[in-house]
């Protein structure tokens, strides 16, 4: 049998999470046009609020999305997120006010946070064992690419024509869900613990995928979250979790409220959106170079790097730099952020056995998703104070450091994980 290439299964759980990254990151990158009585009449408070409520939606997608993927399988997960989110994203452009914007935002979130644990389980299945960390990593510019579209998208339209286009433009992810549901082969793993072993095998052969074999154990531990307690990983799981937690708060926390922060620092609005585009091209290239070292090393040592230098980022802001020095800080905080979730990412997907893996991913940024919810709500206190850069830049800084110590802790990846 010919081995068939598994490039159009990276590409299309990279183009579902671009969308999906769009569509998580535009709020921040839209804030200033909900803001103030000249917009929306939205108050920091209730922005900050409802940046947090939505994002209960993404804890529930996370968490539901890992499990339900690993009982319905994978194609049907990723196509069900994707017109989730889609469809929710042209509700929101379409909002009456403000309290319906905020209910569309919400079921928005289910989709993505449902999304990426499956495509992130998906590249990892069908990439070479021998370029895992390089195929995830790959995979995992895709956030920080949907963040870059949709602060370019907003510097454009928001100035002239509102928030609603930039909304509606995320809906065009629609038009992947007939090739997600044909070209994506269901994951060998989901088909041995569903019993279907031969149709595992079967698929394995054709894309050169080491062989496994069918275990009681993976039939009876898919899709249940206890198993992520057993067998030696319970310390793990919940070191991964508190990783999570920490490096989540910081993302929310800075992409909703960074270009208010700007702009409040004496940057125009779209002076101000821009450091979105820096602190996202920090994420892709602090991802792209993060997944090459890894692979050499070990996720963990990356992660590790990544809240250093976001600690270390923030605290050149916090000290005042300005001009390209300030750019250059945006970016290593990008890469500090963004990038360093991409690593623990990569490092949840490769410490799970196969059976477990989407179960586990979910889990971990269905957990984490408790900094996320917190991270807008916690802004919009910080950009209350004086000196709003240098407010936010202490308040995000320490947690930063605190992961560091965090990743200290975590054990390395097992053996028994490199399914």
């Amino acid at each position: 049998m010919t081995k068939k290439s598994s490039l159009g299964i990276f590409l299309l759980c990279w183009l579902a999470i671009v969308g999906d990254g769009y569509d998580l990151a535009v709020y921040g990158a839209t804030l200033p046009g909900f803001l103030g009585p000249d917009n929306w009449g939205v108050t920091p408070q209730q922005a900050g609020v409802v940046g947090s409520v939505a994002l209960v939606g993404m804890l529930i997608g996370s968490l539901g999305g890992g499990m339900l993927s690993d009982r319905i399988g994978r194609p049907r997960m990723l196509a069900a997120a994707v017109i989730t989110f889609s469809v929710f994203m042209l509700a929101c452009a379409a909002a009456p006010d403000f309290t319906w914007f905020a209910v569309f935002r919400f079921l928005a979130c289910l989709g993505i946070g449902g999304l990426l644990p499956v495509a992130v389980s998906v590249a990892n299945e069908f990439a070479a064992p021998a370029r895992k960390s390089i195929a995830v990593g790959l995979v995992l510019t895709a956030p920080a690419v949907g963040l870059l579209l949709a602060a370019t998208a907003s510097m454009n339209l928001l100035p002239q024509f509102g928030v609603r286009p930039v909304y509606a433009l995320g809906g065009l992810a629609l038009l992947l869900v007939p090739f997600l549901l044909k070209a994506v082969p269901e994951s060998p793993s989901f088909l041995r613990s569903q019993g279907r072993a031969e149709d595992a095998a079967r698929i394995a052969a054709r894309y050169g995928l080491p062989e496994e074999a069918q275990t009681t154990r993976a039939v009876r531990t898919a899709g249940r979250v206890g198993a992520l307690f057993g067998d030696g990983m319970a310390g793990a799981t919940a070191l991964i979790w508190v990783a999570c937690i920490i490096s989540l708060l910081t993302i929310f926390g800075l992409t909703t409220w960074l270009p208010e922060i700007m702009r409040e620092s004496g940057f125009g609005t779209s002076a101000a959106i821009s450091f979105l585009i820096w602190y996202s091209i920090g994420a892709i290239s602090g991802t792209i170079i993060g997944s090459f070292v890894s692979q050499r090393t070990s996720p963990k040592l990356v992660m590790g790097l990544g809240f250093l230098s976001a600690t270390m980022a923030l605290g050149a802001i916090l000290l005042g730099v300005s001009g390209g020095a300030l750019i250059v800080a945006v970016v290593l905080a990008g890469f500090g952020g963004m990038g360093t979730q991409n690593m623990i990412n990569d490092h949840v997907a490769q410490y799970y056995p196969g059976e477990m893996r989407a179960t586990g991913l979910g889990w971990a940024l269905g957990i984490g998703r408790i900094g996320a919810i917190a991270g807008p709500t916690y802004g919009s206190l910080v950009i209350a104070n004086e000196g709003a850069a240098a407010s936010a830049a202490l308040a995000f800084g320490i947690p930063a450091a605190i992961g560091v110590v965090v990743t200290l802790l975590l054990p390395r990846r097992r053996k028994a994980a490199h399914t």
